[in-house]
């Protein structure tokens, strides 16, 4: 829930400073005061979705000491770094130049003030980088080891953690704020001139923003191909229930829309739907690059299927306990202060031993899965991932189509006498925040019940902490965010009413 609201916030955030970033390159390079104006505007709403994200972020954080202490503790060494370089260095570099940005007209020069919009804007999406490595990392956890005398995993390699995968995720998740960014832009200037107010400022808004936005889109469909090549090599239950595949098979198809049947009315992969439309091979394509791969199924991941390599789940629950079980014999050889019994079991977790080898390969590996009760627990939410990724793809393929169109005709200057189009320009907003939501569900929803994807599951990160707290602390930050997400649309509302400032 607080990741959901905070991320109402961010991706505004991260493509509206660029718009005006850009606005006000174009006021440095020409000299007109109509961008000046304009500039100032758009960076008024830049600025109180700034503020409200920053205070939803702060108390995103605090939940991982109060709620979430065993995962802080657990990996604090590895998770902690992004999030202290995102603050050090990205944070403070947003943070310093805002100001500027925001009290520095007519008070600095030209040149270094449009340094400072651009600054502002680079250290907003520096901030997002650290952040989506972090979580990144919690999807595909790597450069790491566990060490049996504090029971920690700790970093070996830094680099490892600033992965591709990491650096893809950053891209894809950016460029959609990009997309939205562009889509508000396009909204509340439609909004102008549907009220026949702002014709000038509108009108060259959109032009900016629509191109912003065409540029963005391209680039998000082709992060998003590395994006379901990175999720079908790293998280194939996943892919698996984005896709609602319950019987692994060759030349997997890819789900354009289906119904799917509850499921206890589910017998198998073939029964799985009352209707599926899907084009045949796309799913093996997308995943593997190659129509003819198989495609891992649901059914396949928890019971195992020993003809394409993949263990049950129960097996990896077994080898999982034993690890925590040789953990505990170390813990237990610590205490006695028994040296040559803690040798013994110190080996076993020296990964640069061959039994230490054999041992992280065979059982460590799977320390996580020993917390899990049954291999059903690894099955995340499907209709509920399933249609979630079917609304973030279906309304993407939308924001092409609109966002070509807006562009087309904000080139040709006929824009602000299609009635129709400036109404679906505007109700388009609060689509755009529906396809950033669900795009979240999808990627924190469909690796559940991990919290760090294989390697520690939800139920052992967690704080132990009355239920009663929970269930109170978590309607309080509801009531708080929502608050604050009615205050902040009231305050860029009347923003919007009053316009841009007067001409000086």
């Amino acid at each position: 829930m607080t990741a959901i609201y905070h991320w109402l916030f961010v991706p505004l955030t991260l493509g509206l400073g660029f718009i005006c970033a850009i606005m006000e390159t174009i006021y440095y390079r020409t000299g007109d005061e109509f961008w000046k104006r304009t500039t100032k505007f758009w960076m008024r709403i830049f600025g109180i979705n700034f503020a409200v994200g920053v205070a939803t972020g702060l108390i995103l954080e605090f939940e991982f000491g109060t709620n979430w202490s065993n995962y802080s503790h657990f990996v604090g060494d590895i998770f902690g770094a992004p999030l202290a370089i995102e603050g050090i260095f990205a944070f403070f570099l947003e943070a310093t130049f805002l100001a500027v940005m925001f009290f520095g007209w007519n008070r600095v020069s030209k040149g270094f003030h449009l340094s400072a919009t651009w600054l502002t804007a680079i250290g907003a999406n520096i901030s997002a980088l650290w952040i989506l490595v972090a979580n990144s990392w919690m999807q595909h956890p790597v450069g790491m080891a566990f060490n049996p005398a504090t029971a920690r995993m700790e970093m070996v390699s830094f680099w490892e953690v600033l992965s591709p995968t990491a650096l893809n995720k950053f891209a894809h998740t950016v460029t959609s704020g990009f997309i939205l960014s562009a889509l508000v832009v396009i909204g509340i200037s439609a909004w102008y001139l549907l009220k026949n107010r702002e014709k000038e400022m509108a009108t060259r808004s959109i032009k900016v923003a629509s191109i912003f936005g065409c540029v963005a889109i391209v680039l998000l469909a082709l992060t998003s191909h590395s994006a379901a090549k990175i999720v079908a090599r790293t998280q194939p239950m996943k892919l698996a229930a984005m896709e609602a595949v319950y019987d692994g098979q060759n030349k997997a198809g890819l789900s354009a829309f289906g119904l799917l049947k509850p499921e206890a009315k589910r017998a198998g992969g073939k029964d799985a739907f009352y209707f599926n439309v899907e084009f045949p091979g796309m799913l093996s394509w997308l995943g593997y690059g190659n129509t003819n791969a198989y495609v891992a199924g649901i059914n396949d991941i928890v019971n195992g299927n020993p003809a394409q390599g993949i263990m049950s789940t129960a097996e990896k629950i077994e080898r999982g306990r034993v690890a925590i079980g040789e953990l505990g014999k170390y813990q237990a050889a610590v205490k006695s202060g028994n040296k040559e019994l803690l040798a013994m079991q110190a080996a076993i977790f020296d990964a640069n031993t061959p039994e230490g080898k054999m041992f992280t390969e065979n059982y460590l590996k799977y320390f996580g899965y020993g917390y899990l009760s049954s291999p059903k627990d690894i099955v995340p939410n499907v209709a509920f991932v399933y249609y979630s990724f079917r609304i973030m793809i279906g309304l993407g393929f939308f924001f092409l189509l609109l966002l070509s169109v807006v562009l087309y005709k904000s080139q040709r200057g006929t824009i602000d006498s299609q009635r129709w189009l400036l109404y679906v320009m505007l109700w388009t907003i609060p689509l755009a925040y529906i396809a950033t939501i669900c795009g979240w569900i999808v990627t924190e929803l469909g690796r559940q019940p991990w919290a760090i994807q294989d390697v520690l599951p939800t139920v052992a990160a967690v704080s132990r902490l009355n239920p009663t707290s929970v269930v109170v602390t978590f309607f309080v930050f509801l009531a708080l965010f929502t608050a604050l997400l009615i205050a902040e649309l009231k305050i860029i509302t009347r923003q919007i009413k009053n316009g841009p400032a007067d001409k000086k």
